[in-house]
């Protein structure tokens, strides 16, 4: 009898795995961990029903990988029975060296690395526990693998990676503007030469993917209130490193020790859970500035923020901390990590080195922004920019 199990997924239904690695995978402690961390990090404070987590998203490209890959070979582009369960571990396992709270404290816990790097070491790690059997889904993932499109699938422009964080963060937060036709784009998926490119009957749905996904930048993942929070979880753990706060293990060896003194095992044993009890804890330290961060996650009186078309001028934020100072008793230099300046960006489409190309009946390929009467065009090329100052209310 043939190996089948389903996972009730709430935005496409059931999930099907028909194949034993990858739900041996699934069921690795490693795996699990995605089960304890945020997908989209405190945007719960501003949308309470993004709580979904990396489980959920991870499985969600799975799903899509999977419909992906049938479409392709019903278009009798060949992918081998191996080269498919590659893939659908690579997109599985993609996110996996994701740390606590995802993005908001990626290079903060563990400085200076991606989590693409800690996912590549982790698959490595897994890859030896799994007697070898993992090594095609490493090449597919670090695109050294024959296919390219293959690793368009899971990296890239049209990656299903995008395609379900887009339709999964939109359904979870309730914003609409970043629904996209992921059905229909799958349907449209083709290979030429060698890449992964749209029929031209996609153009549009691919259109509304481009726009959709700025939307969601601008109303969701950079919302202002949001961008205040996941900077203060930020300052937390610097804080803490600063001053050598203590907390439960492993988490403190994040905060007191040199990175290159924690395993990897280490790091697969923290998530949102450990930082939010360090948090709690630390809410209750004498140092001011790190109690008041703290207090500031746990009860949400997080600090004011405003966006501007230009950059702050030092002087506001100068008079901001002297009162800040004053009024909290602490030094001009403790007052600067309550006020502070950033700036936040998004572009629709990378023209430079990201690209979406068509495949027209005729044979001929076009970039999407070289399309007669495209919606992105040249104009779009420039990245939105908008600065911000937060600071204690």
């Amino acid at each position: 009898m043939r190996f089948h199990k389903i996972i009730n997924d709430p935005v496409y239904g059931f999930i099907t795995i028909d194949d034993e690695l990858i739900l041996q995978l699934i069921a690795h402690p490693y795996y699990q961990r995605l089960r304890r961390i945020h997908q989209m990090a405190m945007a719960h404070l501003v949308y309470p029903g993004a709580v979904h987590t990396r489980l959920h998203h991870s499985l969600g490209a799975y799903h899509l990988m999977r419909l992906a890959l049938q479409e392709l070979c019903s278009k009798a582009i060949e992918i081998t029975a191996e080269e498919q369960q590659a893939a659908k571990i690579a997109i599985l396992l993609h996110d996996i060296g994701h740390g606590p709270f995802s993005h908001a404290l990626e290079h903060v816990l563990a400085e200076g690395m991606h989590h693409e790097d800690i996912s590549l070491l982790i698959i490595k790690d897994l890859n030896k526990q799994f007697d070898g059997k993992l090594q095609m889904a490493i090449d597919i993932f670090t695109n050294a693998y024959s296919k390219k499109f293959l690793h368009q699938l899971v990296s890239g422009q049209l990656d299903v990676d995008r395609m379900d964080y887009l339709t999964r963060d939109s359904f979870f937060t309730g914003v609409i503007e970043g629904a996209i036709g992921y059905d229909r784009i799958l349907k449209m998926l083709t290979v030429h030469n060698g890449e992964l490119m749209i029929e031209e009957k996609g153009i549009y749905s691919i259109e509304k993917f481009l726009v959709a996904r700025r939307l969601m930048y601008w109303q969701v993942y950079l919302h202002k209130t949001v961008v205040s929070a996941e900077q203060m979880l930020r300052r937390i753990i610097k804080r803490a490193k600063q001053i050598g706060a203590t907390c439960h293990e492993p988490l403190n060896s994040f905060i007191n020790l040199p990175l290159e003194n924690v395993s990897l095992e280490q790091f697969c044993s923290i998530d949102d859970y450990d930082v939010l009890v360090a948090i709690k804890h630390w809410s209750h330290h004498p140092d001011k500035v790190l109690a008041i961060l703290c207090r500031g996650i746990i009860d949400r009186v997080l600090l004011k923020v405003k966006y501007a078309a230009h950059p702050f001028d030092g002087t506001i934020v100068a008079e901001k901390a002297t009162e800040i100072a004053n009024r909290l008793s602490i030094s001009i230099e403790d007052a600067q990590w309550l006020v502070f300046t950033g700036e936040a960006s998004s572009s629709t489409y990378n023209f430079e080195n990201e690209h979406i190309f068509i495949w027209f009946k005729d044979g001929k390929v076009k970039d999407i922004s070289e399309v007669d009467h495209a919606l992105i065009n040249e104009n779009m090329q420039h990245k939105i920019k908008k600065y911000y100052i937060c600071y204690l209310r």
